[in-house]
């Protein structure tokens, strides 16, 4: 497995990058309410970028993901139905603009030259990700994207910004910690409703402890984010649907309620948030204590949302992991989960011939180390 942003070497001139899917461990979703949270780096899924000098300026429509001709109706509504409207085009368009606002504002100049940006992705999708109208975040409305649990577009994004950072030759300029707030300004750009947690683990690579306080970010316009040894994790498990079918289709209202001050969400969002301090479990390597905080995550985060609002199959993907006695909870929004089984390999087995009956995909997690490099370190020391 290639190390998650790594660059290829190849033609000259080319550039590519990779950034991998996460699996949100603990804390979430208190990422966007200024809470705490732990994620890691999910290498068995992952997005890549690749970018090559040429004349003109080409944002390059991926065969399978932003098709535009088709073999018959058919063709297109079936393509529709199990891909979506929008591919990865629209993230590689709003990060470059993003990125050229951004060396605007702070006076970073940029060579000339253009070039010729594609994508490929073997991130799962889930049929229905809620986003809101930029213009007004009263109105809500459905639209398929790539998986939210696993975090696909933002990790088109994150490794396009790789690229740029590396054609432009201006990685030193642009510290890691900035780096994820440009990657949820391109997603903002979209419409799309979303936290830092993602896009900082895609940034860094590996595990990493965030700490999203109203201070730090008021004061910082960031979070404080703690790199850990990846080496610290158990054997965990991924498990999702190939086909879903149930997403969850109700709006949530949790938000408006914490901003409008509902003392349940926010004791239950603070809970959720202090579930993070976990990291000292991580660091003594405690993982029945660890198994014990994922569960518990998970229904804090159960009984805020409601079943409606989760989805009846995301329960149940959850539901199957724990009806073995394995630890389960959602890797994000959705669509996927993370599990662990604290009694070995035999109570894997039972859980692999369970999903199987349930007609889910289970997978060994591949974990992957820091992506950061000595540039990136050094702009973190200043």
């Amino acid at each position: 497995m290639d190390k998650m942003n790594s660059t290829e070497a190849g033609v000259a001139g080319m550039i590519q990058h990779r950034a991998c899917a996460l699996v949100g461990l603990l804390g979430n979703p208190s990422d966007v309410y200024f809470g705490k949270t732990i994620s890691f780096s999910l290498g068995n899924f992952w997005a890549s970028v690749k970018l090559e000098p040429s004349h003109h300026l080409v944002i390059k429509p991926h065969p399978t993901h932003d098709l535009v001709q088709f073999n018959s109706l058919d063709h297109l509504v079936y393509q529709l139905e199990s891909v979506g409207y929008y591919g990865g085009v629209r993230p590689l368009m709003a990060i470059c603009k993003v990125f050229d606002k951004h060396c605007k504002d702070n006076n970073i100049n940029l060579q000339q030259g253009n070039f010729t940006l594609s994508y490929d992705t073997n991130i799962p999708r889930q049929v229905e990700l809620q986003i809101a109208n930029t213009r007004n975040f009263n109105i809500w409305f459905t639209l398929v994207i790539f998986q939210t649990g696993l975090s696909g577009s933002s990790a088109i994004g994150c490794a396009a910004l790789s690229c740029l950072l590396d054609f432009y030759k201006v990685r030193h300029l642009i510290k890691v910690q900035v780096r994820p707030n440009l990657t949820l300004s391109a997603e903002v750009e979209l419409g799309i409703v979303a936290g830092l947690q993602d896009r900082v683990a895609q940034v860094y690579g590996g595990l990493v402890h965030m700490d999203f306080s109203k201070e730090n970010m008021d004061k910082l316009g960031h979070g404080i984010y703690t790199p850990m040894d990846i080496s610290l994790l158990p054997p965990l498990h991924v498990i999702y649907a190939e086909n879903p079918s149930d997403s969850g289709k109700v709006h949530s209202t949790v938000r408006q309620r914490w901003l409008n001050g509902d003392e349940f969400i926010i004791s239950s969002m603070t809970e959720v948030a202090n579930i993070a301090e976990g990291q000292s479990v991580i660091l003594e390597k405690n993982y029945p204590k660890l198994a014990e905080l994922m569960n518990r995550n998970f229904d804090l985060r159960r009984r805020m949302f409601g079943d409606e609002c989760l989805g009846a199959l995301n329960i149940e993907m959850v539901e199957v992991a724990r009806r073995v006695g394995a630890a389960s909870k959602f890797t994000g929004s959705g669509g996927a989960v993370v599990v662990f089984c604290p009694d070995g390999p035999s109570q894997v087995k039972l859980l692999e011939d369970v999903c199987q009956k349930a007609g889910f995909i289970i997978q060994p997690i591949q974990l992957v180390p820091s992506c950061l490099n000595n540039v990136d370190l050094k702009t973190l020391s200043n």
